[in-house]
This record gives structure tokens, sequence and C-alpha cells, in this order.
């Protein structure tokens, strides 16, 4: 397990709720918020100059989503404007384990979550060691 650096900003990306984020009453659907977590982790990545296609291209591998917890706080709602937070809570060798949380934009947490994701070798579809340099400052 590698120490992580839990002093820096938490990486946040914008999000604003429309129709086919909701069901019938203009509530945002469960699913949905897997979708903006998965966004923001991919501009997380994005943001250090990380793509995952070129990894997926290059080396055959990816980050696969091997476990979550979430904790549904508050409902959002068609028209609202959110906030999704990313922080790297603990890597290991295969994997990095995430601590999200999507808030309204008046500051009320909605959901708080954490997900592993783990390295994969998508010719083999087995867990494989995070090459060293790979993410930028993990």
């Amino acid at each position: 397990m590698t120490p992580i650096d839990t002093s820096a900003v938490l990486f946040t990306w914008p999000v604003r709720i429309y129709w086919e984020d909701t069901d019938a009453g203009g509530v945002v659907y469960h699913a949905s918020y897997l979708r903006f977590l998965e966004r923001a982790r991919t501009e997380w990545l994005r943001s250090l100059g990380v793509q995952q296609s070129r990894i997926k291209e290059d080396s055959g591998l990816a980050f696969l989503v091997r476990e979550m917890q979430l904790d549904f706080l508050k409902a959002a709602l068609l028209d609202d404007e959110l906030q999704v937070t990313v922080e790297v809570k603990e890597r290991r060798a295969a994997s990095i384990l995430f601590a999200q949380s999507i808030y309204r934009a008046d500051g009320v947490e909605l959901l708080r979550a954490t997900v592993r994701a783990a390295c994969v070798d998508t010719r083999r579809m087995r867990p494989v060691q995070i090459p060293a340099g790979l993410i930028p400052g993990l």
C-alpha cells in the first residue's frame, strides 16, 4: 500500500441535471449518480494528462470498478447544478480507493461514495499491478 498525500485539493467536476437523468417526477434516478461519479473520475485522470483510451490502446490495461459503496443522503432534482468530487484515499499494487461526494450548488451533500477501481489486463480480464508512473503523483 502506497501512502497518499491527502492534503491535496479535491478534484471537482460540475454536472447539471437534465430530463434524461431523472425519473418521471423530475428526481434523479439512482443509476444516474453512478454515471456522474464515473465521469468525475475520468475527468480527474484527464486533468493529470491521462487518457484511458490511450492506456488501453498502448498497454491493454483499464481501470474497472471492483467495489462501490453508496450513501444516498438527499435527492437531486431536474435543473440542479451539482459538484462531484474525487479524492484518492489509498493506492494498492493493483487498485485505487476513491472517496467521492456529490454536492448541490448550495453546498448540501447529496451522495457519499467509496469506489475501488482495479487495474485489469483486458486481454486476460485479470488484475495486474498499476505500472509505475501511469498516473502522475500515485
